[in-house]
């Protein structure tokens, strides 16, 4: 089956220094990739590349014909001086028929702040409203830059459980960037070091026992997350998922 979006040799240059450097990768069928890496690795910038929003200056980028993207970005502020509801927002983009509207709250748990303001919200409940905002239009693929970066410990913890029902529940994949190794462990099926060139690639459990994850996150989170993924899996024995 051919991928939703292919990257080849993508490379992009600012101040004659490389942010992405010959960058390769696939982002397939019921995918569910998360992207690592420290801060300037060149994360969002590879995202922008992918959905478009930013042409390389080499390397070549393929997506499925008429691929739908919904998208969760880093950062959003609403204009306190011109309120809109949550319900209203929903509707922004497009003309969104009220079924779906419902739909997708009920999905995000966000029905009771439809007719809020959403300058008001919390951290969180702003971060589900996007999440819900994204699922409009059933996308094929989900794409989130650092979904929970501004969330609490809790926050993070129901934001990557909701993440986690929803990429269960719907045919879709999801592509994302995060720093919450801890949580992304127990969820993503494909783990990307990133570091301005691919540094490694895999499953969590590969990943975290590869000298370039000890380099990029040193040997204390490694063997944290070798630790976790142990008794996460001990955890679930037994258990049906199907």
């Amino acid at each position: 089956m051919l991928p939703l979006i292919s990257a080849s040799s993508v490379t992009v240059t600012r101040d004659n220094k490389n942010i992405l450097d010959n960058v390769s990768l696939d982002v397939g069928v019921k995918d569910f990739i998360t992207i690592l890496g420290p801060n300037g690795a060149g994360k969002s910038m590879l995202l922008k590349c992918l959905m478009g929003f930013f042409k390389p200056e080499s390397g070549k980028i393929d997506k499925k014909a008429q691929l739908r993207i919904g998208y969760v970005p880093q950062q959003f502020t609403s204009e306190q001086t011109m309120p809109i509801t949550v319900e209203r927002f929903l509707q922004l983009r497009k003309s969104v028929p009220m079924g779906d509207i419902i739909a997708v709250a009920t999905e995000t748990n966000i029905e009771t702040l439809l007719q809020k303001p959403l300058h008001i919200l919390s951290g969180g409940e702003r971060q589900r409203i996007l999440l819900a905002r994204s699922l409009i239009g059933d996308p094929e693929l989900l794409v989130l830059d650092e979904p929970a970066q501004n969330l609490d410990i809790s926050g993070q913890l129901a934001f990557y459980k909701l993440l986690e029902k929803i990429y269960t529940t719907r045919a879709l994949s999801i592509l994302m960037v995060s720093h919450d190794l801890h949580m992304v462990m127990a969820t993503t099926k494909q783990v990307i070091c990133l570091f301005h060139h691919i540094c490694c690639s895999g499953e969590p459990q590969v990943v975290t026992r590869d000298p370039e994850f000890v380099s990029l996150f040193g040997h204390d989170m490694a063997e944290m997350m070798a630790v976790y993924q142990h008794g996460h899996n001990h955890t679930h024995a037994g258990h049906s998922h199907d």
